[in-house]
């Protein structure tokens, strides 16, 4: 496959030089020339209003997925208890089997889990593939993957999401790359393209400077993860379903890993993500003394302090605390955000929000333009009037 260019075409414009990515075109004596770089992407081909830019590139032709069907969830568990996002997501594959007009199955892997499944019907799950094993009471890399893709290469379905948790970022890339699929990391919102019926995957990219809509037209399942608190959970009236129970067959030497002991963390607070109300604050709080004012705040709305990645570098608040493209996405009733400019890798984890409550001393902060309600002013003015106020109330 080669590009090249018909000169008696060429107009000299220099459009598809500045089209071109990979510096593989220059001008010479007022013609484009393609040098020896060229990685036939195309672009170049594109842009060419004369038609002086050829190839031999055929287009690559999309395969048949007609026997592909179903928007499947891996539902995570731990201990025996369903982690949040395995709903979140079923809530979303109802929309999107529902556009598709195919069904949503929830994959369940564990011991002794069985009494999982009924849950996970009734937020959603039409099927649940129900995999049982001792080898996978706790999760282990080798051993999760190599179920699931049994089960994949199996029942074929058309979608396949999980959480991007800690086990879902280890587990999807493992599961995507053993069936040959790619998988978007991260993603923001899904939906169904209406002309084609692919999966249109948006996350941010550049630093969250953009919004990226990726899609998958050659390989099956679509597969993608999405942070904990971006969907929300749906109840399915009237739910039923089956469970079909996959036969594991799995020894201890084919997983390559042994679980000594399980060591939890204590958190005081909850998770973010199921906070009704979140007061956040950013560079404009000043200090970890700031931060003291708006737990006072907090308390008395039995709420939960969080803040942007600045307050975090800067050591005011825990990372767990970190809201944002690089913390946690949030969809709490209230969010009162406190000294935050409103930079997108921020309002990218709040849009989800029910209300937005906005304290900010410049008129012109990006954080307004998301807010319900805006308050221009000092914080350090205006919380301690809030706490006043709810106080005497």
């Amino acid at each position: 496959m080669a590009v090249w260019v018909e000169v008696d075409l060429c107009s000299g414009c220099k459009r598809c030089v500045k089209a071109c990515s990979y510096g593989a075109i220059e001008m010479k004596e007022g013609k484009a020339h393609v040098l020896d770089r060229c990685t036939s992407c195309g672009a170049c081909l594109q842009i060419c209003k004369e038609k002086a830019l050829q190839s031999d590139m055929k287009p690559r032709a999309i395969p048949d997925f007609s026997d592909r069907k179903g928007v499947w969830v891996f539902a995570e568990q731990r201990d025996g208890r369903l982690n949040r996002v395995a709903l979140e997501l079923l809530g979303k594959a109802q929309e999107l089997g529902a556009t598709l007009n195919q069904c949503v199955s929830a994959l369940l892997l564990g011991d002794r889990v069985a009494d999982l499944a009924g849950s996970l019907r009734e937020y959603g799950a039409e099927t649940v593939y129900l995999a049982e094993h001792e080898t996978l009471k706790d999760y282990r890399t080798n051993a999760y993957t190599k179920v699931i893709e049994e089960l994949v290469r199996a029942h074929k379905p058309n979608i396949l999401l999980m959480g991007a948790t800690h086990v879902g970022r280890d587990l999807a890339p493992r599961v995507s790359r053993r069936v040959g699929v790619g998988l978007t990391a991260d993603c923001t919102e899904l939906t169904i393209d209406p002309e084609e019926g692919i999966l249109l995957q948006t996350r941010p990219a550049f630093g969250g400077n953009v919004m990226a809509t990726i899609a998958n037209r050659y390989s099956r399942p679509q597969m993608a993860t999405v942070r904990p608190g971006v969907m929300e959970a749906a109840r399915k009236a009237g739910a039923k379903g089956e469970v079909i129970k996959h036969r594991v067959s799995l020894a201890e030497e084919e997983i390559g890993t042994i679980v000594l002991e399980i060591v939890r963390e204590e958190k005081k607070s909850v998770n973010l993500s199921e906070a009704k109300v979140i007061v956040a604050g950013g560079r404009g709080v000043g200090d970890s003394r700031g931060f003291e004012i708006l737990q006072d705040l907090a308390s008395l709305l039995s709420g939960e302090v969080a803040g942007t990645r600045v307050a975090v570098e800067e050591g005011w608040i825990p990372a767990d605390r970190q809201i944002g493209q690089t913390g946690q996405s949030v969809r709490p009733e209230l969010y009162i955000a406190c000294g935050i400019s409103g930079a997108i890798q921020h309002r990218a984890g709040i849009m989800n929000s029910r209300y937005i409550v906005a304290v900010n001393k410049d008129p012109r902060a990006p954080i307004f333009q998301v807010a319900d309600w805006g308050i221009v002013g000092d914080l350090h003015d205006v919380v301690p009037e809030m706490i006043e106020g709810l106080k005497n109330k």
